[in-house]
């Protein structure tokens, strides 16, 4: 196909070893260096070698993940990379604004304006870290995130972009007409300001959402720059895509304001066969009983007991409104499993991959037909790339799928913009607060 101007936007979704759950037990993989920086810094550089558009840490405040923490880490690759956006998740729930808009407007400044803030209100294992007994209800936790970025936005929006003057002659920093207080007061939040660092190179780092609940479509729908969404077919995928993107209007916003990222966890090789053998390998590693209660847990019914190789117990499920975590994640799973009639094994097999996004193992060729049918077909507008190995899946779907893409006109040859929004293609948001004041 010829040059065509609407291009790919690929995210490289950052692990320690890969995003199949036994990714770790491989011979590929290097499972000690999740906590050494240096691993990171070779991923990020390779993935902007294949000119991404960002790499993306998730994150969460329980368990024992052995995550680095994201502010500290994407800090330090800032430093290490020129081009590359640099995705950090950071929950609402257990989080102040202040801290959180002084963190990003940071990031943007250390990075040269390539920061993205992935909003989450958070997962309830959280909650007896921070001293609360319980995790607040789905809805109550939407409410106060909307509440939360707007607070953000603000204080990003408390310094004017020339507010620094930093005249010698005359003795004046900073012009303190330009720093305002924004002395919001709503339902949760309260805070004074002005921020205590100036506005963030890009305006705002560019805001990101992963939720594909009722709730987190309209959230995203509102507020969001980019989505990471779990779809796992291309009807499913379009159907999301439509249904999102219809519901920009009413907040006066534009389609191309928004970008759909699917995660895509690919596993590539020369031949389908290779692929396939990879996959099955890896498969072959999964501790089945700590995967059946990890299912246990999405689902919010205890599996063991029920027959590995019978069907989910539907009849007992609780139901989608029992959820008070990943609603999305719930319905993808129930329906992906009652779809293909799959048993409680293989439904374990199905998220070893990627936890519900979706999986491919095959070629270069075939995995660049996948995604261009999904680009041209209003299935997406790239995709969240999960490879299930790292470093080596990241290695290859540089070396070998991008320059596809490229040859068929979907990808960018080179970066032409430094910052994430440019990337994007997204604008530099005014500063309403200035404009406000302005006027009067």
């Amino acid at each position: 196909m010829g040059q065509n101007e609407r291009k790919l936007h690929l995210n490289a979704f950052l692990a320690a070893s890969g995003h199949h759950e036994a990714a770790w037990r491989h011979a590929d993989t290097n499972p000690e260096k999740s906590v050494d920086i240096r691993h990171y810094a070779r991923l990020a550089q390779i993935a902007e070698r294949g000119l991404l558009d960002s790499l993306f840490l998730a994150d969460g405040y329980a368990g024992a993940g052995g995550k680095l923490e994201p502010f500290t880490q994407l800090a330090a690759l800032a430093t290490l990379t020129e081009k590359i956006g640099l995705i950090a998740t950071v929950g609402t729930t257990y989080n102040e604004p202040y801290h959180v808009a002084r963190k990003f407007a940071s990031l943007d400044h250390i990075s040269g304006g390539r920061a993205g803030w992935n909003i989450v209100t958070g997962a309830g294992s959280a909650a007896f870290n921070f001293g609360r007994e319980e995790h607040p209800e789905h809805s109550e936790r939407y409410e106060a995130a909307e509440e939360f970025v707007e607070v953000v936005k603000q204080l990003w929006d408390s310094w004017d972009d020339d507010a620094g003057v930093y005249d010698k002659q005359s003795g004046v920093q900073v012009d303190k007409n330009k720093v305002r207080e924004i002395n919001f007061k709503g339902h949760t939040y309260s805070v004074k300001g002005p921020l205590n660092i100036p506005r963030p190179p890009q305006g705002y780092p560019v805001l990101v959402q992963a939720g594909s609940s009722e709730s987190g479509r309209e959230l995203a729908a509102k507020t969001a720059e980019v989505i990471f969404t779990a779809q796992q077919s291309l009807e499913e995928a379009r159907e999301f895509y439509s249904d999102v993107k219809s519901r920009l209007a009413k907040y006066g916003r534009s389609p191309d304001q928004l970008s759909i990222l699917p995660g895509l966890s690919p596993i590539v090789a020369d031949t389908e066969a290779e692929a396939r053998d990879i996959e099955h390998e890896l498969n072959s590693y999964i501790n089945v009983n700590s995967a059946v209660r990890r299912l246990s847990d999405r689902l919010n019914l205890d599996l063991t007991g029920h027959p590995l190789d019978g069907p989910l117990p539907y009849d007992l499920l609780p139901g989608v409104d029992t959820i008070n975590g990943h609603k999305g994640r719930y319905l993808l799973i129930v329906d992906v499993a009652r779809r293909e009639n799959l048993t409680i094994r293989q439904l374990t097999q199905r998220l070893a991959g990627a936890r519900g996004h979706l999986t491919f193992a095959g070629t270069p060729i075939q995995l660049a037909d996948l995604i261009e049918e999904w680009f041209e077909t209003g299935g997406s507008d790239g995709f969240n790339v999960m490879p299930q190995l790292y470093p080596s899946g990241l290695e290859t779907f540089v070396d070998k799928v991008v320059p596809e893409l490229q040859n068929r006109g979907l990808f960018r040859t080179a970066y032409e913009g430094s910052t994430l929004r440019e990337h994007l293609g997204l604008a530099r948001p005014a500063n309403l607060r200035s404009a406000f004041a302005a006027s009067s």
